[in-house]
Formats: structure tokens, sequence, C-alpha cells
């Protein structure tokens, strides 16, 4: 367990999958309140074609919008290919270029039309292109815990493949419950073990759950040692492909509860919090 957490806030992954476009003014004000909470990092927006990500068109003009004087937060974009990830990197404001890599062959070609070895190749150039601009670079393990095209998983997969990945320096590494189906179990006994693997790169999760589910998941990864945690206000989001309708973002503000209760000091204004939380409603409906 560790009493330094650090939360990053997730709306790109909470828009993205709405079916209705959120006027740019709505969301630029929207996450210009969630850079006031204190989070450690925002994942505002991706540089990914409009066609596969209509919601997302926007980024680069949202981005424009925002006031970056006034936080101590960065920001996250993601992308999906070498193109996007160029233009993502010309931005000052951008910290972080995230990039789903599956531990699924099925969902690596669904995503991001390519191979996993060819989406690995794709990781390697990003990665130079991120040393070039000062950027970090962080890795999606995507189908963490199971996929739903009955692709093999096991534990020693997401290990070989987060192993190749600090192999080339990656910095930073989220397990990803795309899907949902983590059990606590599971968490508790791979998290232990992916940290093990290095002691630069440093590791998150990015889990998705039910809203009955949601306190077990956190729990165990919080036992396990887990400081890093991808959450979205409300809940919001999540992966079209998880069989129950309900699952989605674990909520930031159950994660901010759970931790409190925890006694965990965390340096976030709750009162901003609470009105992002209000003005969500603009943007979720």
């Amino acid at each position: 367990m560790t009493d330094h957490i650090k939360i990053t806030e997730c709306p790109r992954d909470a828009m993205q999958g709405l079916h209705d476009f959120v006027p740019t003014n709505i969301k630029a004000e929207y996450i210009n309140l969630l850079l006031k909470v204190g989070f450690d990092t925002i994942d505002f927006g991706s540089f990914v074609s409009p066609k596969a990500i209509p919601q997302m068109r926007d980024t680069a003009e949202v981005l424009s919008r925002l006031d970056m004087d006034n936080t101590r937060s960065k920001l996250l974009a993601i992308t999906a290919n070498y193109r996007g990830a160029e233009q993502a990197a010309t931005f000052d404001e951008i910290s972080y270029l995230g990039y789903p890599f599956s531990v699924s062959e099925t969902f690596q070609l669904r995503n991001t039309n390519t191979t996993m070895e060819q989406a690995f190749d794709e990781i390697k150039r990003i990665n130079e292109l991120c040393t070039a601009r000062k950027k970090d670079l962080l890795i999606y393990l995507s189908m963490g815990f199971g996929n739903p095209y009955e692709d093999k998983w096991s534990e020693e997969i997401v290990l070989h493949w987060a192993q190749m990945m600090i192999n080339e320096g990656i910095g930073y590494i989220a397990l990803s419950d795309t899907i949902g189906v983590a059990q606590p179990e599971q968490i508790s006994s791979l998290y232990p073990v992916l940290k093990k693997l290095s002691d630069i790169t440093e590791f998150g999760v990015h889990l998705h759950s039910t809203p009955d589910t949601w306190q077990e998941k956190i729990a165990a990864a919080y036992e396990a040692g887990c400081s890093k945690f991808d959450v979205a206000l409300k809940g919001y989001g999540g992966c079209p492909m998880a069989k129950d309708d309900l699952t989605g973002n674990i909520a930031t503000e159950n994660l901010v509860a759970f931790l409190l209760h925890q006694n965990v000091p965390l340096d976030l204004d709750l009162d901003k919090l609470t009105e992002a939380m209000e003005f969500s409603g603009k943007v979720f409906g």
C-alpha cells in the first residue's frame, strides 16, 4: 500500500463514445474545471481519425482553449499511430502520449488496424519521437485481464509484453481492464508481479467495473501497492464491447471516497470537484 496516489481523470474516455457531438466550448469549459481540481493528469483528448472517433475531432481546438497557467495537472492525449503522435507532439502543453496496445490480437486489429507485432513496431517509432520531443509515452495494456474473442490470455502473456515495453525504455504502463472482467484475485496476483519487472517504469491501472464491483477492484489494486489510478467522474464511458451495459469507468468520486476512508492525503480541491460533477450534466446529459 502507498500514501502517495496519482489520479488521472479521463474525460476523453468518458466522452469519446457519445453519439451526440459535445460542443467544443462545453468540452473546454468542463476540462478547465477539471484542471482546477488538482488531478495529477487529465486524459483530455485524442489525435486519431475523425472517422474512427468523431467526438474527438476538435481536440486541437479544445486544447487551445485550456487554461494551463493555473493548474498543476499534466495533459495526456491518446494516439493510435505515428501520424497522430506526430501531431500531438507538436503541442507544448501535452506531457504524455498514450498508446493502446492490446494483449488480444483481435482487439489490436479492431482498435488500430494493426497486428500486435506491427503495433509494437509503431510503439518503438513513437517512443523515439517522444524522446526527441521531450514527451513521455504511456502504454495501455488493453484487454489486460481477458477478452471476449477467445484469444489466449494468461499472466505470462501480459508480463511478456510488459517486459518488451520496459526493454524499450517505456516509462509508464497502465494495466487495463478494458471490458470489466477483472476479478480482485487477478488484480492482487498480477499487479505485484508486474511492478517487480522494473524499478523505473511507473505502473498504474485503468479499471472498468459495474457500479457494484468497483470497490473490490480498487481495494485489490491499492492493497497490491498500486499508486496510479485512471477514473472518470460519475463513471461515464467505458468499452462498448463489455457484456454488461452498466460496465464503465470507475467513478472518480468513488475512488476519492475510498482513499479518504483509508486516510490517504489527497491534495484535491473538493469544491471544484463538486462543481465539475454538477457541470458534467451539460456534457453527458
